[in-house]
């Protein structure tokens, strides 16, 4: 290169190299007594090398990617993600991608937006000085959705082993077509031993956007208020689920004492924030990391009627602890944690159904 005059600090472009090739580079100067090098140095123009390790959570409209850039070529690495698309090869110009920051390892992606039942092909991507290199090519199928017998739509998600709906229950009639009685007077409600269901505050814009609220007898009625091939879990399959999350890095901020697999399981919308660090409300980011899309849906009691909403999420399990109580799931926005718990019977609160 020819860099002009005077003395200090200069930069140079090099231009016109060959990927994967090592050059070697000494800067010179030249007075009236002749030429003078400086000290030897080599560098070489490769790509990042980076492969998926794993398409670890498949839905119905989502899946999360793993990755690791194991070398990161000639230079750092300036952009990374995922881009993928329906047919094979996809690339960051022509296709959908994430875009996962910058430097070398591992990394996930979650991949948003897909079709339910369809194909589709990933491959990860780096970005240094050099150009984007891209990993293997895996493809992956979307889960169905499952449609309740009201003919409600939802969204599913697998997680390890089990298969969930990523959306609360919204069904008004059993499995076998009788209906389950809409009970909006709170003392009634509270003396009930047989299933019924409400809507938050009984406006039914809250049963449209958090799901209807059951009793825990409507949840264990032999008529079976889930879609066929569905269940409500019990007690041991939450725990399952907890487990996996707390084994595959579930706990939102990476830490390993499961105290806040939590945030991992709550949507990034609707939850009331909160100014304590390391909670789930909204003000804080890197929620769902699993696309459980836990929303904070309230709960309904006899002695405090309805409370909670955008505060905290209740999912009853199908199991019984004593004979008025039965055993249960929450989410606080002021608490990390999935909590167990247990609660009388005749409260409300929302359903989450698991696949057979």
């Amino acid at each position: 290169t020819t860099d002009g005059s005077g003395i200090g600090t200069f930069t140079s472009s090099i231009t016109g190299l060959h990927i994967e090739t090592t050059y070697y580079v000494r800067a010179y100067a030249t007075n009236s007594i002749g030429i003078s090098y400086g000290n030897q140095v080599s560098f070489s123009t490769k790509l990042p090398v980076l492969t998926i390790t794993n398409i670890s959570i498949i839905g119905s409209q989502t899946a999360t990617c793993g990755a690791n850039i194991t070398d990161i070529g000639g230079s750092a690495i300036t952009s990374k993600g995922v881009c993928w698309s329906k047919s094979p090869n996809p690339t960051t110009a022509l296709s959908t991608k994430t875009s996962n920051g910058t430097g070398s390892g591992i990394f996930n992606s979650s991949i948003t937006g897909l079709n339910a039942e369809t194909t589709y092909y990933v491959r990860a991507y780096a970005t240094n000085i050099v150009g984007t290199a891209y990993g293997n090519e895996v493809s992956f199928t979307t889960h169905k959705t499952v449609t309740d017998i009201d003919g409600n739509v939802y969204q599913t998600i697998k997680i390890g082993t089990q298969t969930w709906m990523a959306e609360n229950l919204k069904t008004t009639r059993y499995r076998n077509g009788t209906a389950i009685p809409n009970v909006i007077d709170n003392t009634a409600w509270g003396a009930l031993t047989t299933g019924a269901w409400c809507d938050y505050n009984n406006l039914a814009v809250n049963g449209i956007k958090y799901g209807h609220l059951y009793n825990w007898y409507a949840v264990v009625d032999s008529r079976n208020i889930s879609p066929e091939g569905w269940h409500v879990p019990t007690d041991n399959e939450w725990t399952t689920l907890e487990n996996y999350l707390i084994a595959n890095g579930g706990n939102w901020d990476g830490t390993t004492t499961g105290n806040k697999i939590g945030k991992s399981l709550a949507a990034n919308t609707e939850w009331n924030s909160s100014t304590i660090t390391g909670v789930i409300g909204n003000n804080l980011t890197n929620n769902n990391n699993f696309c459980f899309t836990a929303l904070p849906g309230g709960a309904h009691s006899s002695n405090e009627a309805f409370s909670s909403i955008g505060n905290a999420g209740f999912w009853w399990s199908s199991t019984e602890y004593t004979s008025t109580r039965a055993l249960n799931r929450f989410l606080s926005y002021d608490n990390v944690k999935l909590i167990w718990s247990n609660y009388y019977k005749y409260d409300g609160y929302s359903v989450r159904c698991i696949r057979d």
